[in-house]
């Protein structure tokens, strides 16, 4: 029979001296985490890439070819630049914007819907770290949502470059907005018809009257005026700039406004994502 009383003594001494479990240290940032749910947000839009890429990528190919056939490709627009030309970085940044949109306000209206709230407010992970994750995902599916735009509208026309840092500005500056801005729509709605509503009577207006389509300076006042109090105007008229070199409004003001706005939204986000309100319930 074995000798248990000497096992029992063995077990106690093995335990007597193990070290006890120690916390883990993370520093002031937990990399791990923000990475991890980083690529976690990347990883859904990819796994979908054919309707969250793809399909983006096809209306903006099907907008350059109805306008390319309808106005022509030799028709001048302001600045004496071909029509098509002054189109795709309008249409560029049309992409951009709504997919950065959508992809963080829908991926957290998904989590509320499904109960998966919790699988990142556990974690330990702060309030700008799940900013951070999130916004990074937006921007990442806008600039390569925008990226494929501007490859399948080369062929019908081929975009200069003129200021290099207005479009990664303005492009990066528009991502990080609207992917905030996606943000804050996600936490505020509790289905998926409150996103429709803000995609359709907010989003998409703003970007159609932004001189997506058209030069702001055709138009009559008051119109032309109304138009320098949208945001989108400024993300698109300098995006456009970085690429023809002409600018309907200021540039300079345009960079004020856009570092303005994502300043205030990134306290915003912080704000709602560190009370916890509507995903703590």
């Amino acid at each position: 029979m074995p000798d248990t009383s000497s096992q029992s003594d063995a077990v106690k001494a093995s335990l007597a001296g193990a070290v006890p479990p120690q916390p883990r240290v993370m520093g002031a940032v937990n990399w791990l985490g923000l990475w991890t749910l980083y690529k976690k947000e990347v990883r859904r839009f990819l796994k979908v890439s054919f309707q969250t890429v793809a399909a983006p990528v096809a209306t903006t190919l099907l907008y350059m070819m109805v306008f390319s056939l309808a106005i022509g490709v030799t028709r001048e627009a302001p600045g004496g630049f071909p029509f098509v030309v002054f189109l795709g970085p309008g249409l560029i940044m049309m992409g951009l914007l709504n997919n950065a949109f959508a992809n963080s306000s829908s991926s957290l209206i998904v989590a509320k819907v499904q109960g998966n709230t919790v699988d990142f407010l556990m974690p330990p992970l702060s309030a700008g770290e799940l900013a951070a994750a999130f916004i990074g995902g937006a921007i990442t599916r806008g600039v390569l949502v925008a990226a494929a735009s501007a490859a399948v509208i080369i062929p019908f026309a081929s975009l200069p470059v003129a200021h290099f840092w207005a479009i990664a500005f303005f492009g990066m500056g528009a991502a990080a907005m609207l992917g905030m801005a996606g943000v804050i729509a996600g936490v505020w709605a509790e289905k998926f018809d409150h996103l429709a509503v803000i995609t359709n009577f907010i989003i998409m207006p703003l970007t159609f009257l932004s001189g997506t389509f058209y030069s702001i300076s055709i138009l009559p006042e008051p119109f032309q005026t109304i138009s320098h109090f949208n945001p989108f105007f400024y993300l698109i008229d300098g995006f456009r700039y970085g690429f023809i070199g002409y600018a309907d409004g200021n540039i300079a003001i345009g960079v004020a406004v856009t570092l303005v706005i994502n300043a205030v939204l990134v306290v915003a986000c912080y704000g709602v994502l560190r009370s916890g309100w509507r995903l703590r319930t």
